[in-house]
């Protein structure tokens, strides 16, 4: 998994370097909210390999979740690279912590600790990748200059703000 959000995240510095790809406001404020759930979620390497499997399962499966909800939130770029990686995280839903038998546990497994590690990992370089987009920048990229519309990272981090209602969510007014 680690692997594959790696792929993805070097693809979209690819754009975001060349300017194919440039995060409109409203895409740097949802990249900042859905990075900072995943930073929440999932909490440094060392903190989460001391959690118990079934602790460790539920921070991945809210993961999971943040990314869904930026998902449904957004169209254009954004939205495929969320997509993306939501595919790339998705056998994260066909494990389990329980013990049960094969025949009623619908076809979901118990995951190796190198398994948690790896998402957990692949959570983490998301998170990375989120945060450079919002800043519009590959990089070693000027931050300044990710936004073809003359807009600097200081009004989308502004915008992101003004959007953000008291129960945290990102308010939309197009939906």
């Amino acid at each position: 998994m680690s692997a594959q959000i790696a792929d993805l995240g070097a693809e979209a510095e690819r754009q975001l370097s060349q300017h194919l790809w440039d995060p409109t406001e409203e895409d740097a404020a949802l990249a900042r909210k859905t990075a900072s759930g995943l930073a929440e979620a999932v909490g440094e390497a060392a903190a989460q390999e001391r959690l118990p499997v079934i602790d460790r399962l539920e921070h991945l499966r809210e993961a999971l979740a943040v990314l869904a909800i930026a998902l449904a939130r957004i169209h254009g770029p954004l939205a495929w690279y969320l997509a993306q990686s939501c595919t790339a995280l998705s056998p994260v839903l066909r494990w389990r912590a329980l013990p049960a038998d094969r025949q009623s546990s619908f076809g979901t497994v118990v995951p190796s600790s190198s398994d948690l590690a790896d998402a957990e990992q692949a959570v983490r370089r998301l998170h990375t990748a989120l945060t450079r987009a919002a800043a519009g920048t590959a990089p070693g990229a000027d931050p300044g200059s990710g936004s073809g519309s003359g807009s600097g990272s200081g009004s989308a981090a502004n915008s992101g703000a003004a959007e953000t209602g008291t129960d945290g969510r990102e308010g939309r007014s197009d939906i």
